[in-house]
């Protein structure tokens, strides 16, 4: 019963931190503010969540399983899901402007969360590698091999929630997204292949 509670605390304070970073951004984020924001003294927030960099990966990982919760499998991912995922994210802003705000700034060298993004990025690289070698067999219809294409798949979907979050009326994120996949599918002579 105590282990439960103490989890459902754990969740409300990484949801807390979740929306001072969307406000803030991490460097403004103060774990004090966090802690206030559950009713907690900075001192009872330390007793979960030692340090700010801990909770800053506890977010993190949170957000990760929201995206993959239901597919956390690698084998189960698909464009499809991917095209799932574009469309989710564009009806949670709050989210994604947090996961892009701590992305922009993990790239400085002593960011706390710049481990968790390299990580990151290397697992989902291999995802996506997957999910177009499970799609298209050891090429793509354009002659890319899943490799080769796996950042690029990567970098449309981050790049494409930049400026949708920039300016949401001229940036249809999903609507995008699917263009980028009809691409994909575009063999050298411009057909595209049947599904």
């Amino acid at each position: 019963m105590a282990r439960a509670r103490s989890e459902e605390r754990r969740a409300e304070i990484v949801r807390a931190a979740l929306e001072v970073i969307a406000e803030r951004g991490y460097r403004g984020a103060s774990l004090g503010a966090v802690a206030e924001r559950v009713g907690l003294t900075q001192q009872g927030l330390l007793h979960y969540f030692p340090t700010k960099e801990a909770l800053l990966v506890a977010v993190l990982e949170e957000r990760d399983r929201w995206d993959t919760s239901g597919a956390r499998d690698r084998e189960h991912w698909r464009l499809d899901l991917m095209e799932s995922l574009v469309e989710y994210n564009a009806m949670r802003p709050g989210i994604v402007q947090t996961f892009s705000a701590l992305l922009g700034e993990s790239v400085t060298e002593d960011h706390p969360a710049r481990a968790f993004f390299t990580e990151r990025y290397t697992q989902v690289r291999e995802n996506m590698a997957e999910v177009l070698r499970a799609e298209f067999g050891d090429e793509l219809p354009g002659g890319l091999t899943p490799e080769r294409a796996a950042p690029l798949l990567t970098a449309v979907m981050d790049g494409l929630q930049y400026q949708w979050l920039l300016d949401p009326e001229a940036v249809d994120m999903p609507a995008s997204f699917r263009d980028f996949l009809a691409l994909l599918k575009e063999d050298k002579e411009g057909r595209v292949k049947a599904p």
